[in-house]
């Protein structure tokens, strides 16, 4: 299907990949020779997936999963094994968008977006690491943002979150390269996905305008598209990173370069 197949052979396990920046990776990873497991917790989405991917001439299954339940992600990985074989590559992708001040923000909330963000990729890495072992090695890819690393304004349970997943990223790294397990996150800036605008509607923005101000931030005046986030995580679980562990490539236009 791909014109490099920079992933030909490998079988691939997607989080969150019924839409959005999911639905672009596990989309580019099948065009790439990946078989995909579509790890979705919305069976709708995440089966519309599949479908795209069997009709584009790839190979794909379901699995109806929440990352926040270890044994939800057990029967992903199983499944994966049954249908592909052993897991070689997983993105972390499936994400809670929580916002808000401080004084706004409920432990129920705070409970939820750490749970997601990441307790849930903890939660995965766990579970693929016997399958990734058993073939010495494998890749991760975790989605960060560029919220991991700079503030913004009534954002902090979600910056708050992924800024762990900064560093959840370097700690895995460290970890697990005596198993050649490589572990690398992309940081994605404004991208223009289901997520974004059901932001924007919560603001009661209108979206074309928001569209237009959110782009303004980067140094090329538009948000950017998920494809171009899966291009990212491409590179990443390919083997033309096999000497980056560890690393965060930002993918924002230059909106943070200052």
């Amino acid at each position: 299907m791909g014109l490099n197949n920079a992933l030909d052979g490998k079988n691939a396990i997607v989080t969150g990949s019924g839409n959005g920046i999911g639905r672009a990776i596990a989309i580019r990873f099948a065009a790439e020779g990946a078989k995909v497991t579509v790890a979705e917790i919305e069976e709708d989405s995440g089966q519309e997936t599949v479908e795209m991917i069997t009709q584009a001439g790839g190979a794909a299954i379901f699995s109806k999963t929440d990352t926040t339940d270890s044994g939800s992600i057990k029967a992903a990985v199983g499944a994966t094994i049954a249908a592909h074989g052993e897991v070689d590559r997983l993105v972390n992708n499936a994400a809670a968008f929580v916002f808000g001040k401080i004084e706004d923000v409920t432990e129920a909330d705070w409970a939820r977006v750490f749970g997601v963000n990441v307790i849930g990729y903890a939660n995965c890495v766990r579970e693929v690491l016997p399958s990734m072992r058993r073939q010495s090695g494998g890749a991760i890819v975790n989605i960060a943002s560029v919220s991991s690393y700079i503030a913004q304004p009534e954002f902090i349970p979600y910056n708050a979150s992924k800024g762990a997943v900064a560093q959840l990223t370097r700690c895995l790294a460290m970890d697990l390269s005596v198993d050649n397990i490589r572990v690398n996150a992309v940081c994605p800036g404004s991208i223009r996905t289901r997520a974004t605008d059901r932001h924007i509607a919560s603001l009661g923005l209108d979206p074309e305008e928001s569209y237009l101000e959110f782009g303004q931030d980067s140094l090329m005046k538009r948000m950017g598209k998920p494809e171009e986030i899966a291009s990212g995580a491409l590179f990443l679980a390919s083997d033309d990173a096999s000497f980056m562990t560890g690393a965060h490539i930002v993918i924002d236009g230059g909106a943070t370069i200052d």
